[in-house]
């Protein structure tokens, strides 16, 4: 195969992973929903090659799941799903600042100091997605430096499942309070330079399920409650 024809269909694939992902943030493709794989191609324009690239992607993140000639499901998050997420979560983000810790330059403290001022003005002006963009750049001040891309995506993926799948509308206002004083906690562990404390903050107490469950659950509402039957194909 000649390879422009290669480049395309990975271009292609690529569009329709974002597209998949773009309608389960914005809840058009909802949690426990049948993908119609032949709507899904006619609407995109596209073969059943890269739809099913993209589809394994997919699955592979764990947002869905393929069941051979059954069709694919889109999976929902239930509490077993999430206290596994921020266990994962918690030790590689613990081993990531293990790496970068003696790399952190005072222009990232300062860096750490504004997002953490700006996530408190955002929740002042109950704006959850700012909020939301603001503790996500936090974290990255010291999740880029680690010098692992594998360990980074696999990161954010796992966010992507904990928060954009759908994005709620809601938010628990305590709950993000809460995480501000843990980030700034977080900071002042940094900037004194409390290596081994702040890889034990970040791993027990801001991402550990037992600590965070009174949230979570007010939060993720509906993630104890029995799955119901597929619902109806989304194209």
């Amino acid at each position: 195969m000649p390879k422009h024809r290669i480049l395309n269909v990975k271009s292609l694939k690529e569009h329709v992973y974002n597209y998949l992902r773009e309608q389960m943030q914005k809840g058009t493709i909802r949690p426990g929903s049948l993908i119609n794989v032949n709507e899904t191609c006619k609407k995109l324009g596209v073969s059943k090659t890269p739809l099913r690239e993209a589809l394994l992607q997919l699955e592979m993140e764990e947002f869905v799941t393929i069941l051979p000639r059954r069709g694919i499901v889109v999976n929902r998050l239930n509490l077993q799903d999430i206290r596994r997420y921020y266990d994962i979560i918690g030790a590689l983000e613990s081993k990531a600042l293990a790496a970068s810790f003696s790399r952190l330059k005072p222009s990232d403290i300062k860096t750490l100091e504004s997002l953490a001022d700006g996530m408190d003005k955002a929740l002042a002006d109950d704006n959850f997605d700012l909020y939301y963009e603001r503790n996500l750049r936090f974290h990255d001040v010291y999740l880029k430096p680690c010098d692992n891309p594998t360990l980074i995506k696999v990161v954010n993926t796992i966010k992507k499942r904990l928060y954009d799948f759908p994005r709620q509308a809601r938010f628990v206002k305590e709950w993000e309070l809460a995480s501000v004083g843990e980030h700034r906690e977080l900071l002042r562990l940094i900037r004194e330079g409390r290596r081994e404390a702040a890889m034990h903050f970040i791993e027990n107490v801001h991402w550990s399920f037992r600590v965070q469950e009174v949230y979570i659950r007010k939060y993720y509402s509906d993630a104890d409650r029995p799955a119901p039957d597929a619902e109806p194909e989304a194209g």
